[in-house]
């Protein structure tokens, strides 16, 4: 229904009676995403009323039909607005990056994006987002949803606010830069500790950031997922390349962004000679996700590097025992290319 050339196909008709609630959200969000509608009262004709429980085998109204498709109710065009609204701002994000990313996806060309057509889309896209049914999301694609969101909403904080240049301007801006998402405000930290990391404390948080009460706990994914952390960029030079994900194959996706982080002396060193290991303050930070003791963390960065001669040598290192495990200093400078 949203893509763009589609209405030139058909038409999309609400069924609905007057005072109906689920009937005014229905035409709002066609609305609101520019689709046209032709709306018909089927409480004024009680024959038609029939003939549409004929066809769809339901009482209730809205029933949305594209030409002769019968899409569904409310609560179905929702879910399917989630999902096209999902795949058109992915679409839209690959769009700006290939344009203003650099190609090993460490740096920004911000003052570009700015001014080019596809942000002001991606703009008016997200605020759709309000609309969006995440119930019904699936552990895959809660992960692809919310690590593109994640990365889109730095970008669109860094445009809008600029850059944090200090410690309590990053706390600010992580903590108040947000989207309304599905009806709920969600900050940058709701979305990598209430959500993705299966509502842990953050950094330099004293709680949970959903409380029990809270409806966004229903977001939250089961259990922390390591994996996360080197899909996550939070505009510092340190953090991992951006990309974009889909809920297809998400894990292998994952698994090769971790790959190719550990591959980086930025974020893993191995002295053999020392008997020590470098990594990363991502590891340091969320260390309870990736075990919480040093002999687990290791065992973890193994397990996640590919094949190569540093994988060798930390083998070495930890077969030879007492490894000492040290952290890199962070690169917290802007990833703006200019």
């Amino acid at each position: 229904i949203l893509r763009k050339g589609t209405l030139a196909l058909g038409r999309v008709t609400v069924y609905s009676i007057q005072g109906c609630p689920h009937c005014v959200q229905a035409k709002a969000t066609l609305r609101s995403l520019g689709v046209p509608v032709c709306e018909v009262d089927v409480g004024l004709h009680s024959e038609l009323r029939v003939k549409l429980k004929e066809l769809t085998g339901r009482s209730t109204v809205p029933q949305i039909f594209f030409n002769n498709i019968h899409v569904g109710g409310n609560d179905d065009l929702q879910k399917l607005v989630t999902a096209e609204l999902s795949l058109l701002l992915r679409e839209l994000i690959l769009k700006l990056f290939s344009e203003h990313l650099s190609a090993d996806g460490k740096s920004v060309d911000y003052k570009g994006m700015s001014v080019d057509p596809a942000f002001e889309r991606y703009c008016e896209l997200a605020i759709q987002l309000q609309r969006v049914e995440l119930l019904s999301l699936s552990r895959e694609e809660k992960l692809a949803f919310f690590i593109n969101i994640y990365n889109a909403l730095v970008i669109h904080g860094y445009l809008r606010l600029g850059a944090p240049t200090n410690m309590w301007q990053r706390y600010k801006f992580f903590n108040y830069v947000s989207y309304l998402i599905g009806g709920e405000v969600f900050t940058l930290q709701d979305i990598e500790n209430g959500v993705l990391r299966g509502n842990r404390k953050g950094i330099a948080q004293l709680r949970k950031p959903f409380s029990k009460t809270d409806p966004r706990l229903q977001m939250a994914l089961p259990d922390a997922e390591p994996l996360i952390h080197f899909a996550l960029n939070c505009g510092a030079k340190g953090c991992p390349p951006i990309k974009t994900y889909t809920p297809q194959d998400i894990d292998s996706q994952l698994l090769i962004a971790a790959e190719a982080f550990l591959e980086n002396d930025d974020a893993c060193m191995v002295d053999s000679g020392k008997n020590e290991v470098r990594l990363s303050q991502i590891f340091k930070w969320y260390k309870t996700d990736f075990g919480g003791t040093d002999e687990k963390l290791l065992k973890w960065v193994l397990d996640h590097m590919g094949d190569s001669p540093k994988k060798t040598s930390l083998q070495d290192v930890l077969s030879a025992g007492k490894t000492k495990v040290s952290f890199l200093p962070y690169d917290w400078s802007s990833n703006s290319a200019h």
